[in-house]
């Protein structure tokens, strides 16, 4: 989803979320709206609030799915924002600019997003990750 809001231009809450720009959004967890996106991907996305297109900004839980033992871990992703995620549930390997770190349960992390990079987790449990998307100026 995100290389199709680089596409055209737009931030990823704008797809996933039809909800009103606002200037205070609360977002309570009973209405959020939850595993949006395509867990065959390897991820699924929880949408912590509706970015205002004033806002430089888009927090979300990414769901990071057990990958399957013959996929193939080479297939990374780029976007055109900077990204800084920290692990709420599990492990991850961040494999990023052909390097692989080890990232656990209170670790975080800020890269470029334009660098190839991927969330694998490390056992069956899979992870969660908060991940704030971030314009870069």
């Amino acid at each position: 989803m995100s290389k199709i809001s680089d596409a055209l231009g737009v931030q990823l809450s704008w797809i996933l979320d039809d909800k009103t720009e606002e200037d205070l959004v609360l977002q309570k967890k009973s209405t959020r709206q939850s595993k949006v996106g395509d867990e065959s991907m390897g991820y699924s996305y929880e949408l912590l609030a509706n970015r205002s297109k004033y806002s430089g900004i888009e927090p979300t839980i990414v769901h990071v799915t057990p990958k399957k033992r013959n996929q193939r871990l080479d297939k990374t992703y780029t976007h055109s924002q900077d990204e800084f995620i920290y692990i709420l549930e599990g492990s991850i390997n961040l494999l990023y600019d052909d390097e692989t770190h080890f990232l656990e349960k209170g670790d975080s992390a800020y890269f470029q997003g334009s660098k190839p990079h991927l969330f694998v987790p490390v056992d069956d449990e899979g992870a969660q990750v908060l991940t704030c998307f971030i314009d870069r100026i």
